[in-house]
């Protein structure tokens, strides 16, 4: 399908593509379910399965997995001899937090006058489905019902609450996953209208961390000075994950990497946080530590809270730690080095426990096959604007599995997100426009895939 063409099809289709976000959106797919009722997820499920049964992959079905959730499978085979495409996105969506701050409904999806479309999940990742919608509906304005390519349809529902149900569906039933090319959309771009292929992403690990310094608590007045504070220890001992400038520092994690893709700005970054005059960390550019070098948050802490706290020394504290490394440095390593770090930096003689709470390896895409190269010169056709390359801060633990059960597949990371989506936060949005572009490209890569050896 020449690109003109393509363009075509699929602005003819976004106004059906805004209504059935618009639809997907009011359903409340939190997979969260001491919030939500699991019926929303299943009725997400259900209309996410018929959306693709219209769209040409006749057996799509909802699947409920392991943990609970409701997950879409899909398959429809080409022609003898031709590549299969797995289609990923997730249904799930983050809660909407504190619904005050939202300026229009979460569940309710709302143009502004920015003309951005607003409500939770409308980027991440609800989207993304309807981009895999849309480029399917262009295919069929093409080819017909003579598709030169198979499609196999995956969209999880617990991205957002782990994976795991989809993570043991994957070991249980390969077959469902099988693809010459994944394109995972869950993902997206460095900025508006700039076509970013995401290369990179980072493992993870959560380790709680819990000082003992004395059994319950004691007076400030009669002990403070002399008696071990394990909330002041604990304060210490965190302070050792970071130098002067804020970079992460783990002994025996290695915080000199360097990132050769796309860049980003300090001024960019703090915009994005909403920082008015704090500094970037790391003392690093911006690519470098959010991409190349590990990173450790805290999380929480379990100390008293300031409402209802009394003249006292604690005991005990803990802290809740989330480690960040970059790809190719395995999590599970690096979460025994914090745990080391940890207790080799103990102030004061205190006790220090460590548990790993749980770890995922980071991924790394094969940039040299030439499926990828037909997705970013696709990619830059629909945008008309050359083809980046970024890693991502966050991790997709599946990208990993997928990797591992299938090396020859070529995964590739992309999809509808840009920092103005403030995705996971209040007042989450969409830009229409990034939604009518992935779904060009994605129909040009599937057009032409089918006709080349990729």
């Amino acid at each position: 399908m020449h690109t003109t063409e393509t363009r075509a099809a699929v602005s003819d289709l976004m106004p059906r593509a805004l209504h059935e976000l618009a639809k997907l959106v009011a359903i409340p797919t939190v997979a969260d379910f001491e919030q939500y009722p699991p019926e929303e997820c299943r009725r997400g499920g259900e209309w996410v399965a018929a959306a693709f049964r219209e769209a040409g992959i006749l057996d799509a079905h909802p699947v409920t997995t392991s943990d609970g959730s409701t997950a879409v499978f899909g398959y429809r085979p080409g022609p003898a001899g031709a590549p299969t495409v797995l289609l990923y996105a997730h249904l799930d969506v983050q809660p909407p937090l504190d619904e005050r701050r939202w300026e229009t409904p979460p569940f309710e999806l709302t143009q502004r006058a920015d003309g951005r479309w607003y409500g939770r999940g409308a980027a991440d990742c609800k989207g993304n489905i309807v981009a895999h919608l849309t480029a399917l509906r262009a295919l069929s304005v093409r080819f017909g019902e003579d598709w030169p390519i198979g499609i196999r349809v995956v969209i999880e529902g617990s991205e957002e609450q782990s994976g795991q149900g989809l993570e043991e569906e994957l070991k249980t039933h390969p077959e469902e996953f099988s693809a010459d090319v994944m394109l995972i959309q869950d993902a997206g771009n460095l900025a508006a209208g700039q076509p970013t292929l995401t290369v990179t992403l980072r493992g993870a690990a959560d380790v709680v961390v819990t000082v003992d310094a004395f059994p319950g608590a004691v007076h400030s007045g009669q002990y403070g000075g002399a008696a071990p504070d394990a909330i002041a220890a604990l304060i210490r001992l965190l302070d050792t994950l970071r130098d002067a400038e804020g970079a992460t520092t783990v002994d025996g994690l290695d915080s000199t990497g360097s990132w050769d893709g796309g860049q980003l700005t300090e001024s960019g970054l703090l915009k994005e946080v909403g920082a008015d005059t704090a500094r970037v960390l790391g003392g690093a550019p911006v690519a470098d530590s959010l991409w190349a070098r590990p990173a450790v948050t805290v999380l929480g802490m379990d100390v008293p809270p300031v409402v209802g706290s009394t003249a006292s020394i604690q005991g005990r504290a803990s802290a809740r730690l989330n480690l960040r490394v970059p790809a190719g440095v395995s999590a599970e390593t690096g979460a025994r080095l914090l745990e080391a770090h940890l207790q080799r930096h103990a102030p004061w003689g205190v006790t220090v426990h460590t548990e790993v709470r749980g770890s995922g390896e980071g991924f790394r895409a094969r940039t040299g096959a030439p499926a990828y190269a037909l997705l970013s010169d696709s990619l830059a056709e629909a945008f008309d604007r050359s083809t980046v390359t970024a890693g991502q801060g966050g991790s997709i633990p599946l990208c990993g599995e997928l990797q591992r059960a299938f090396p020859e597949a070529v995964i590739c990371l992309l999809g509808v997100e840009e920092p103005a989506c403030r995705i996971h936060a209040p007042n989450e949005s969409v830009s229409a426009e990034e939604i009518r572009k992935i779904a060009t490209a994605e129909a040009l890569f599937l057009s032409k895939l089918g006709s080349e050896d990729a």
